[in-house]
């Protein structure tokens, strides 16, 4: 958390680098009631600095309908009586569902001096709202602009997930004409205004997100690129939509999700510690079984066919692109990493945890070990025709560079391209630093794939430009 308030204006940002997801809590420190912008689902963090401040959130909003968390707007002002605020510039196909006060295009929110005026800047998605911020104190123009993923440090928001992950076909090209707009309308603001953005590098809501936490709209129209086709729309509809990352599985069920009525969650879970019997029960009945230790911990030794996700900073990521929300799962972790790891989950929903299990070995079962390759041993297998290379990084890692002979299944397809890998050839999977490469290695075991072997080394000196 970092504490920008000044005079009269409370202003904490706070940053989750697990989904480089930023919300804001802002207010009156005056009258000491704020609101708060687009909160994680962990909303205890909000009450804690709620209470050691001694403000009241008297509101709660967001910026637009989010596609890569669960927001936590609904409970948080469950939890605390606060007036949930959404944006009522809805497409008719497009709109919330739940109870709320709509706010729509130049209405205001009044904190006593502190102002924050709705803008309606569609684009990246229909009901898109950016708030800006004015402290009467300081000027009668706005000072701050809290854009949500309109625009970002170094980029401005993908118009494409409508289409590409709620089926809203042609959204996408109406969603970047629309952004143009936006952004034009948007750029006759002050020079100085400050940009405040909802994500950060390691977002998959756009394709060159900046890791400093703000800019200014002058910064921003000098640097960024998308800023160079502010009078060249047709440049700019080619420009943004290209390249744009495949967006992981889960953000179609998020999209759903933060528009409808659902299971509210004002606390953070407590997790079950399974004995074995429950453990060989649950396993038995088919959950899946997921092991979030580090790789080298990992690969000394797992249960037969669970499925490896580090519980590192994109756990939640790859969960939600692996698993999905209809799977109950075990966890596979150290008890001092459940909370963490329950609060990774449930920033994406992923609530069906029926336990965890700390110690594979106490559970009865014979452990398996992973077979990792070193770089020597690995090299040999470039020109063998009896092996199979499977590179599971992204296509665009791919192109930049990738052994001549390995074949490029990114690791999210990798379960519906198992007709593509052969059982009668040893198969090899790596990636970058190994990360994936376990999660694929495990994906490939689970489906009765006995001859896997992994390398989880770089790929210094391995790998070549693509010439196609």
């Amino acid at each position: 958390m970092e504490n920008y308030s000044a005079g009269t204006l409370f202003f904490l940002r706070v940053f989750d680098s697990t989904l480089a997801q930023t919300s804001y809590v802002v207010g009156n420190r005056q009258s000491n009631e704020v609101i708060v912008i687009d909160p994680k689902r962990d909303i205890d963090t909000y009450l804690k600095i709620a209470e050691e401040n001694n403000l009241k959130i008297t509101r709660v909003t967001e910026t637009h309908i989010h596609a890569d968390y669960l927001s936590g707007a609904p409970e948080l002002a469950y939890a605390t009586g606060a007036e949930l605020v959404l944006s009522g510039e809805t497409d008719p196909n497009w709109k919330y569902e739940i109870p709320h006060k709509a706010i729509k295009d130049s209405d205001k929110i009044i904190m006593g001096s502190i102002i924050l005026q709705a803008m309606h800047t569609p684009g990246h998605t229909p009901e898109s709202l950016t708030y800006l911020l004015t402290d009467l104190s300081v000027s009668s123009l706005p000072q701050k602009a809290f854009t949500g993923d309109f625009i970002f440090v170094g980029d401005v928001g993908r118009p494409d997930l409508l289409e590409k992950v709620a089926g809203q076909t042609g959204s996408q090209d109406i969603g970047a004409k629309q952004l143009f707009a936006s952004m034009q309308r948007f750029a006759t603001l002050p020079d100085d205004l400050e940009i405040w953005p909802g994500h950060g590098a390691g977002s998959f809501c756009g394709k060159s997100l900046s890791d400093v936490p703000q800019s200014t709209l002058k910064h921003e129209k000098s640097t960024s690129k998308a800023f160079q086709f502010i009078n060249d729309e047709k440049g700019f509809v080619k420009y943004i939509l290209d390249g744009q990352p495949e967006p992981p599985n889960y953000f179609a069920t998020m999209k759903q999700w933060n528009r409808i009525p659902r299971p509210l969650l004002v606390e953070v879970p407590k997790r079950h510690k399974l004995s074995a019997h429950d453990f060989l029960t649950a396993q038995k009945n088919g959950l899946a079984i997921v092991d979030a230790r580090k790789l080298g911990i990992v690969a000394k030794g797992h249960i037969p066919k669970s499925l490896h996700i580090e519980g590192n900073k994109s756990f939640s990521t790859f969960m939600g692109w692996l698993l999905n929300y209809q799977t109950q799962y075990v966890l596979i972790a150290d008890e001092s990493e459940i909370e963490d790891l329950t609060r990774k989950l449930m920033r994406i929903g992923m609530d069906n945890m029926y336990g965890y299990v700390s110690n594979p070995q106490s559970l009865g079962i014979a452990l398996k070990q992973t077979n990792v390759l070193s770089k020597s041993d690995f090299k040999p297998y470039f020109n063998n025709k009896n092996a199979q290379i499977i590179d599971v990084r992204s296509k665009d890692e791919y192109k930049s560079g990738h052994i001549a002979t390995a074949e490029n299944i990114v690791l999210a397809d990798l379960e519906n391209s198992l007709n593509k890998i052969s059982k009668d050839k040893e198969i090899i999977v790596h990636c970058k630093s190994g990360v994936r490469a376990a999660m694929g290695y495990s994906i490939l075991k689970k489906y009765g794939f006995e001859n896997v072997k992994t390398y989880t080394g770089d790929l210094d000196g391995l790998i070549e430009a693509d010439k196609k």
